[in-house]
């Protein structure tokens, strides 16, 4: 799976798109078995882009600015891109299981 996953090969993102599909299966399954929740966000949800204090979307936005680790925003709050793009995650799953409204 690693050596086909490479740049050089022709399946490379194939490849690794197959990889996390079957892991997200599995982790649905899991949950299923277990009784739990499961929910996928939508991969467009801005989750490094949008301030969990104030929810405006004023962090750094497309490619060009990849390289910002930590921002702040207008209201103060200053954020770890990762950190906070998993608590944005984290919110939004409880919010759209909340609603009844998580793809199944």
């Amino acid at each position: 799976m690693k050596g086909m996953g490479t740049r050089r090969g022709r399946l490379g993102k194939s490849v690794h798109d197959q990889s996390l599909g079957v892991f997200a299966r599995t982790l649905e399954a899991t949950c299923a078995r277990y009784g739990r929740g499961f929910v996928k966000v939508s991969r467009w949800f801005p989750s490094t882009q949008l301030c969990s204090g104030c929810g405006a979307l004023s962090g750094p936005k497309g490619h060009a600015q990849l390289h910002l680790r930590t921002w702040r925003c207008g209201c103060g709050a200053v954020h770890d891109r990762d950190e906070h793009a998993e608590a944005n995650l984290r919110a939004e799953g409880r919010r759209l299981l909340a609603a009844g409204r998580a793809e199944r």
